[in-house]
């Protein structure tokens, strides 16, 4: 635990159901806890922080990095679809989708993200990666008449 943590440090609240803190410190306690694997925690707090802070694009970002490590991939979608509309120049934001959209078996479309976010990120070997297993896929669900 870190300098400053207590044991309900994702959890201690303000008023009205608020965390206590500023946005800002909830994005750090947000960070820190999906940093130490606890993703649904780190979702509530930048959930409040992404309420707080609409237009950021990072807490958003971190945002749909929380739901994607906890499994809501739905949340997900929504999260790096908002992202990918806000800054379609974002190759992680297309690669956050794709994988979101591959994990709801949405094949097709998590293709042409992932293929979107190879050609802005040709270096990254994980787009690359992921890219190749998506299309492998719908290329199994082609020749087995699958959809």
């Amino acid at each position: 635990m870190h300098e400053g943590a207590g044991p309900d440090d994702g959890q201690a609240h303000g008023g009205a159901g608020t965390p206590a803190g500023s946005p800002y410190e909830w994005v750090q306690r947000g960070t820190e806890l999906l940093r130490r694997g606890d993703a649904a925690e780190a979702v509530t707090l930048l959930a409040h922080a992404h309420a707080a802070e609409p237009a950021s694009t990072a807490v958003l970002e971190t945002l749909a990095r929380a739901q994607y490590d906890s499994g809501d991939f739905s949340g997900a979608v929504e999260s790096f679809g908002r992202l990918v509309r806000r800054r379609p120049d974002a190759d992680y934001a297309h690669f956050g989708l794709g994988l979101s959209l591959s994990r709801l078996g949405r094949f097709g479309l998590a293709a042409e993200h992932l293929a979107m976010a190879h050609a802005m990120a040709p270096h990254s070997a994980e787009y690359a990666d992921r890219l190749r297993q998506v299309r492998a896929t719908l290329a199994a669900r082609r020749a087995s008449g699958s959809s």
